[in-house]
């Protein structure tokens, strides 16, 4: 039997501090594409209008079900190579990314493309399941069994995605293809509803919902009651007959990627390739015409402004650069991240451990459950003394590495051995000292060296 999808896309600021929307969703009759932007101002809106602007055109063309997964990985990749060309051209843009979940139907058949920590959820008849696992710090304690499913959903550091989109080569998303039967229900979610919501809740709605768009407005209503303090995206489909009669195939576009489009456009495109052609132009702002119209402007400003005028500008200028220059050095120190204590726990934080006279440089990014009093002596100093870190996933590097220290040392503790101290030989690049068996206090196992790094990055949404 032919099928088609009836869909609905609903996305809201929340109520968070925020001030914009850097969720973007496209919901179209072959297409469904949820991006959640990250960086805050590093642009992460930008990030995501550009990944659905990439993706769009997909829902314009016939694709075979051999070719669906092919042409879903070639788009993300162009997508990806934009984002890296658009942060090489713009350094306000460094740092910016998103997570992105892609549904192409092809004929009776879903293909699928995942990465980051946004979700996707099926309901075909009365078995609800998650198709998408999260690329996240807390998804990897919990495969390695060190907590629940339940403490994964409490945890502090549940906002850390360790792979999505950033321009980077490796950034390789989840793929897969399944059948598609009239009835089944999709889901695409940022983590502004999962987060907040329970996947029991979730499964209630779409099974209640008479319509797409019945269940992703409930979503955002439920979402926004739990006081979601991220931006919620919504995406909902139905598989139907391709005889029903369908409300509207018009291309929903919602989110950052909406409001570029009313920004700078008259008019709101229809067709899947209008939105692709306007969002691919709007979603990294100016243009060189705008350039030249402001240069031009300006150039006609200043031949008609008198040498007081001028001389007043000068002054501002100068103000204005001291200034800008002491923003941008307190600005540069809140890329930096160290290890330290914070009430006994070993805590990662966000600038440098200097202070300038009253003037704190740093504050605390995310604490870990570490208890600094667990781990061998000459390693609680260089806590004191605070461990630098390149950044944030090395900074969670080294925070899980301290953690198997930690648990090393209780194991000993247990049998009746003491930890003992860690001497340092040589420094090692993670600014932690490296264990010699031969002048420990006691005898330790090779997997805990603390500077052990990490097989994946972590990043901090």
């Amino acid at each position: 039997m032919a099928i088609a999808l009836r869909f609905a896309a609903r996305s809201d600021l929340g109520l968070g501090p925020k001030s914009r929307n850097e969720d973007s969703g496209y919901a179209g009759p072959h297409l469904l594409v949820l991006a959640d932007g990250m960086g805050g101002h590093a642009a992460g809106d930008v990030a995501s209008s550009m990944i659905v602007g990439e993706l769009a055109p997909l829902d314009d063309e016939a694709i075979g079900a051999d070719q669906a997964v092919t042409r879903l990985e070639q788009a993300l990749r162009q997508a990806n190579d934009r984002l890296s060309k658009a942060i090489r051209e713009n350094d306000e843009l460094t740092g910016m990314g998103s997570t992105t979940i892609a549904l192409l139907r092809a004929g009776n058949k879903i293909a699928m493309a995942h990465i980051g920590d946004s979700r996707a959820f099926m309901l075909r008849g009365d078995t609800f399941t998650q198709i998408t696992k999260d690329h996240s710090f807390v998804q990897q304690l919990v495969d390695e069994g060190r907590i629940t499913g339940e403490e994964a959903s409490r945890h502090p550091q549940r906002s850390v995605v360790t792979r999505v989109m950033t321009g980077q080569p490796d950034d390789e998303p989840d793929t897969s293809l399944r059948e598609a039967k009239v009835g089944d229900r999709f889901l695409l979610c940022s983590d502004g509803l999962s987060d907040f919501v329970g996947a029991d809740v979730i499964e209630e709605i779409l099974k209640e919902a008479k319509t797409p768009a019945e269940a992703a407005e409930r979503c955002i209503e439920v979402a926004l009651k739990a006081s979601t303090r991220d931006n919620v995206t919504v995406i909902v489909a139905e598989v139907v007959s391709s005889d029903t009669e369908l409300t509207s195939t018009t291309p929903q576009v919602v989110g950052a990627a909406q409001n570029r489009l009313r920004a700078r456009t008259r008019a709101i495109p229809t067709s899947p390739a209008a939105k692709a052609a306007a969002l691919s132009r709007e979603a990294t702002g100016r243009t060189e015409e705008d350039d030249a119209v402001e240069l031009a402007e300006e150039g006609t400003d200043r031949g008609r402004r008198g040498k007081a005028i001028r001389r007043g500008l000068g002054a501002l200028v100068i103000l204005a650069v001291v200034v800008a220059g002491g923003y941008a050095a307190y600005a540069w120190s809140q890329t930096q991240y160290f290890v330290a204590a914070e009430a006994g726990k070993v805590t990662i934080f966000r600038g440098v451990s200097r202070d300038l006279g009253p003037l704190s440089l740093h504050h605390v990014e995310m604490q870990s459950d570490v208890a600094v009093s667990e781990l061998p002596t000459d390693v609680q100093g260089s806590i004191d003394a605070a461990i630098p870190a390149q950044n944030l996933a090395d900074a969670v590097t080294k925070v899980s590495t301290l953690r198997q220290e930690a648990d090393r040392c209780r194991a000993l503790a247990e049998s009746g051995t003491p930890c003992g101290n860690t001497p340092v030989v040589t420094p090692s690049p993670s600014g932690i000292p490296t264990p010699t068996p031969s002048q420990s206090a006691s005898p330790a196992p090779t997997t805990a060296t603390v500077h052990a790094s990490s097989p994946t990055p972590a990043v901090a949404r």
